[in-house]
């Protein structure tokens, strides 16, 4: 097992002080947005193998059987197929939305084809992975997540009372449900000279008032001042307001649109690139592709809360590309042994954590984490909160405790 040297990512919209508070470590002044823990080619963690430091993709190239286990080898690849964040922003990040598996093959070998750069500004598919994501609450978490029914849109359309708007809540009231999700999406993505302005002042009237969506727009308030002018806000009035307690969670699948807005929180993700973006960025945005892509459905309430298998606290996800755990380690409580056949990354977010394996112990503070190959067995204790990121491959058993 490896202690992880991590990089820190300076995205604007980062807090200058959440990491910081976390991991114990001064404030730079300068955003920090995320900590990236995994093999990402960019930002690997790096290690510490026979005196000399290497990042983590490479020493994971160089044996993959034995870092990631045969079944891990056969499913995904010679990689690390997830990326481990820490993730504190304190402005919101993009509108955007994921391709699925097929989608992200198949846009990724027709840019090939056409020749366009992976690294182009405006190129959608830098890899051929999908990209789905989940998002646990370290503190209370703002985001918006998949759309609103369309009726209850449009009761918030009609309370911000821009003649501008009163078409759009026409349209969501009385057509098919996916339809017109899609026909008012799509004219929000260029919307007239105007009308950005004028919600913008009405979303500021009305969040002042008293009223059932008073908590949204205030979050529609933050979204305007941190992107004046954006045509991102339209589409993001659109979307699910969702405020997460710590340990809440939200799963973003495929096709679901979504931004970040505040707080920290651990994220794990599959490892891809691939991000087509709605609004709220100056960064590239092609609308042909993102409505090919965006699933125009009302989600249920998309808040989860981790199931107990074990000793372990699981956050269940519909993908096999990451499995994350929580466990709380309570002294002078047992070792918890962690079955091996698997890659696995242990973060710790609170307290104290001593990993052990046969030859060696480590012990990490929070923001500190340890990576874990597949054929070592390790057990963990101490007294505070360890996050466990790993994989669950179909057909094998799953990756839970050892027994």
């Amino acid at each position: 097992m490896d202690l992880l040297t991590n990089t820190v990512q300076p995205y604007a919209w980062g807090s200058t002080t959440a990491l910081p508070e976390l991991m114990g470590t001064p404030p730079t002044g300068k955003p920090q947005a995320e900590l990236w823990m995994g093999a990402h080619p960019a930002a690997p963690s790096r290690v510490e193998r026979d005196g000399h430091t290497l990042p983590l993709d490479r020493v994971i190239a160089a044996d993959p059987a034995r870092e990631l286990g045969p079944a891990g080898l056969r499913r995904f690849g010679p990689r690390l197929p997830f990326l481990l964040k820490l993730l504190a922003a304190d402005a919101p990040l993009s509108l955007q939305v994921h391709p699925d598996l097929a989608q992200a093959a198949a846009g990724f070998a027709l840019e090939n084809a056409l020749g366009v750069p992976v690294d182009a500004p405006h190129r959608n598919y830098r890899d051929g992975h999908h990209k789905p994501e989940m998002i646990v609450a370290l503190t209370p978490f703002d985001g918006l997540c998949g759309f609103r029914a369309p009726r209850g849109c449009a009761d918030l359309l009609d309370r911000l009372d821009v003649p501008g708007l009163r078409p759009f809540g026409a349209a969501l009231r009385e057509g098919d449900d996916e339809a017109a999700l899609r026909e008012v999406f799509t004219a929000f993505l260029a919307p007239r000279a105007g009308l950005v302005g004028e919600v913008t002042d009405a979303v500021a009237r009305e969040a002042a008032r008293e009223g059932p969506h008073r908590a949204d727009l205030g979050a529609y308030l933050a979204i305007a001042r941190a992107h004046p002018g954006d045509p991102g806000l339209l589409g993001a009035l659109m979307l699910r307001y969702v405020r997460l307690a710590p340990g809440e969670a939200l799963h973003l699948g495929a096709g679901v649109p979504h931004a970040y807005l505040s707080g920290l929180g651990v994220e794990i993700m599959a490892s891809s690139d691939n991000v087509l973006r709605c609004g709220l960025t100056s960064k590239h945005v092609d609308p042909g592709e993102l409505l090919r892509v965006v699933r125009f459905s009302a989600l249920p309430t998309p808040v989860l809360v981790p199931r107990a298998e074990g000793d372990e606290q699981v956050y269940p996800a519909p993908v096999d590309d990451f499995r994350l755990s929580r466990l709380v380690l309570t002294a002078p409580a047992r070792p918890r042994p962690l079955a091996p056949g698997a890659p696995q990354i242990l973060l710790c977010t609170q307290g104290k954590a001593h990993v052990a394996s046969a030859g060696a112990s480590l012990t990490v503070g929070p923001g500190r984490a340890v990576y874990v190959p597949a054929w070592e067995r390790v057990a963990v204790s101490g007294r505070g909160t360890v996050f466990r990121a790993t994989v669950a491959v179909p057909g094998d058993r799953p990756y839970g405790p050892a027994h």
